[in-house]
């Protein structure tokens, strides 16, 4: 039985048991409970803190994990992300007061406040920069006010409540996270349960990302219709009863589908019509 530890709480949790869910897995009912076996699927789900996911996974204790990268890299844990799940985005920077320093190279001597110390610490060390840091829970934007620190290390979304607090942004973002499958370092990579799990869950990131595309067309306007919906491998061209009419089903990308139609339309396609995708095998 496959064991998979999923975040029982936060940012990650309600979208990667919804992803789950979309893949065929069983979740919880109930937010307290803390096991689920769903032995239609021989998988077993455990509900555990975020940042607690690498360190089970990593050691073995459990075959895979939902969490993300920020917390994966934090921990120092022995484990490795293998599929990007595209939800939880965040981006990590640094912030201080204006004058203090432009550059992450300036920060010797200083200390660093974040609630990152593991994720923080390599960083600077990358970067050959001698400076301390401190670990603080919760919000860190008073640290420099307060004393504790003369630069912070936060997720960044509209830099609105860094700029409340007197701060601005500075140097290159420290990392780019996301929601993330991880397994441990070095454990096998042709596990057929965890290769089913990922067909599964890449499955999912196709369907939300594609929907799929049927409109008729006449026969001598196919190939440049075709150039518009070229699907993943190749569209399905059927004649119809009436001659000189073919129908065609595409697979194509949801962002685009409005503009797609449009230009069907302008070709001389008609019955065009766009159905979502619930499930799929790429």
């Amino acid at each position: 039985m496959l064991r998979i530890a999923v975040p029982n709480k936060g940012s990650l949790s309600e979208p990667a048991s919804a992803m789950l869910h979309e893949a065929g897995y069983r979740q919880r009912k109930d937010r307290r409970e803390l096991v689920l076996v769903d032995s239609a699927n021989d998988v077993e789900f455990f509900f555990l803190r975020p940042r607690d996911i690498a360190v089970y996974v990593g050691s073995g204790k459990l075959d895979i994990g939902i969490t993300g990268r920020d917390l994966l890299l934090d921990s120092g844990a022995q484990a490795e992300e293998i599929l990007q799940l595209g939800f939880a985005g965040s981006t990590f920077r640094y912030a201080t007061l204006p004058g203090t320093a432009t550059d992450v190279t300036e920060f010797c001597g200083m200390t660093v406040a974040t609630s990152f110390p593991g994720l923080v610490t390599r960083h600077l060390a990358d970067h050959g920069v001698d400076a301390s840091v401190v670990r603080l829970d919760g919000a860190v934007e008073t640290a420099i006010k307060l004393g504790v620190a003369q630069v912070i290390a936060d997720v960044v979304e509209t830099g609105t409540t860094l700029r409340n607090a007197g701060l601005e942004i500075i140097s290159e973002p420290i990392l780019l996270s996301e929601a993330v499958v991880i397994r441990g370092r070095g454990t096998a990579t042709d596990d057929p349960k965890v290769q089913q799990f990922l067909r599964r869950m890449q499955g999912v990131l196709v369907a939300r990302k594609y929907v799929m595309m049927d409109y008729d067309i006449r026969a001598e306007h196919v190939e440049k219709a075709v150039e518009l919906t070229p699907g993943l491998e190749s569209p399905t061209v059927s004649p119809l009863h009436d001659k000189g009419w073919v129908a065609v089903r595409s697979m194509v990308p949801a962002r685009e589908a409005q503009r797609i139609m449009d230009d069907l339309y302008d070709l001389g396609a008609r019955a065009i019509l766009t159905t979502n995708i619930h499930a799929c095998r790429v």
